[in-house]
C-alpha cells in the first residue's frame, strides 16, 4: 500500500455513535529524510523543537526501521512491532533514526466512550505509552480495513470503523494479558489456589499466606489471578461456596441456618442476600422451586 492519510470529518450522528474515526494513515519515511512530512495540516504537524499535543487518541504502529518517542521528559525505544498510545493532552514528539527512517501506520480517534474504552484495554493508567506487540497480523488487519474504511468513506463507514477500532483495542488487550498470564508456573498457580479454595471451602482462605507458600507477593497473585479467570480470588471462592450451598440446599434436608454455618458464614442475613445476589432466588426460594 502506497502512503496515504486520510482527515476525517464526523457529523452529529457520528459522534453520538460514542467513537468516530478522526485521521487515519500510513507514511514510510525512508533515511536522512526530513520528519514528518509537511503535508500534515497544522494541527497534527510538530517539529522536533516544540513538539505536539493531540485532543485526541491515537494508536501509531512502527511495521519496519526504528525510532524514539519523547514524552514526559522520558525517551522509550521504537522498533518493528512497536505500538505507540497518543492520548489527548499528552504532549508528545517522535522520530525514526536517520540510518534507518521507518514505516507507520496510525488511527487516530475520539468521542465519549473512547476513554472508557482505553482504560478498559489497558486496565490501569497507563505508564509506558509504548507497547511492543511483534508482528500481530491481525491487529495489521484491523489498520488495514480501517484504511480501506477511510479512503472509500462509504456511508456509516464512521459506525463501522468504530468497531473495527473496539477489535483493535480488544486484540490489544489480549496480548497484554497473554504477555502477563503465560508460562506453566503461572498455570500451575492458579490451578493451586483454585484447589486451595476448593479445599477450604467451609472454612476461610488466607490468601497472603497462600501467595507467601508460593513464593510470589499477594498483590502479584491477585493480578494474575483476575488476567486468567476474569475474576477477584474473593469473588471466586465466593461463587465456589455458594455453588457448594446450592448443591447442599438441592440435595440435603439440612436446616438453611446450619448450611450457612458449615461453610463459614457467620450471619444467615449476609448468606441469604449473597446467594440471591449470585443466583437470582433466596435459599428457601431456591428449595422451594427445585
Amino acid at each position: 500500500m502506497k502512503d496515504f492519510a486520510k482527515y476525517l470529518n464526523s457529523g452529529p450522528a457520528d459522534r453520538q455513535w460514542g467513537i468516530y474515526l478522526t485521521v487515519a494513515g500510513k507514511y514510510q519515511s525512508h533515511q536522512y529524510t526530513a520528519y514528518p512530512s509537511t503535508d500534515h495540516p497544522s494541527g497534527y504537524y510538530f517539529d522536533w523543537e516544540n513538539g505536539r499535543i493531540l485532543d485526541e487518541f491515537q494508536l501509531n504502529f512502527i511495521t519496519e526501521g526504528k525510532g524514539i518517542l519523547e514524552t514526559n521528559g522520558i525517551e522509550y525505544q521504537l522498533k518493528p512491532g512497536s505500538l505507540m498510545l497518543i492520548q489527548p493532552g499528552m504532549k508528545h514528539r517522535y522520530k525514526p533514526t536517520p540510518e534507518q527512517g521507518w514505516t507507520e501506520m496510525y488511527v487516530g480517534f475520539n468521542g465519549k466512550l473512547a476513554q472508557h474504552f482505553i482504560q478498559q484495554t489497558f486496565d490501569e493508567p497507563l505508564q509506558n505509552p509504548v507497547i511492543h506487540l511483534g508482528h500481530q497480523v491481525d491487529i495489521l488487519d484491523s489498520f488495514q480495513k480501517i484504511f480501506d474504511l477511510a479512503i472509500d468513506q462509504k456511508p456509516a463507514y464512521h459506525q463501522v470503523a468504530s468497531g473495527l477500532i473496539l477489535k483493535t483495542l480488544g486484540q490489544i488487550n489480549a496480548h497484554l494479558k497473554s504477555e502477563v498470564v503465560k508460562g506453566e508456573e503461572i498455570e500451575s498457580l492458579i490451578n493451586d489456589a483454585k484447589a486451595y479454595m476448593w479445599e477450604k471451602v467451609n472454612d476461610q482462605v488466607d490468601f497472603y499466606e497462600f501467595s507467601k507458600q508460593k513464593h510470589v507477593s499477594y498483590s502479584y497473585f491477585r493480578k494474575v489471578f483476575k488476567l486468567y479467570t476474569d475474576i477477584a480470588p474473593h469473588q471466586f471462592y465466593l461463587d465456589l461456596k455458594i455453588m457448594r450451598a446450592k448443591e447442599l440446599i438441592l440435595s440435603t434436608d439440612k436446616p438453611i441456618k446450619e448450611i450457612t454455618y458449615d461453610l463459614g458464614f457467620e450471619s444467615i442475613h449476609y448468606f441469604s442476600r449473597l446467594f440471591k445476589k449470585k443466583t437470582g432466588f433466596s435459599p428457601i426460594e431456591i428449595r422451594k422451586v427445585e
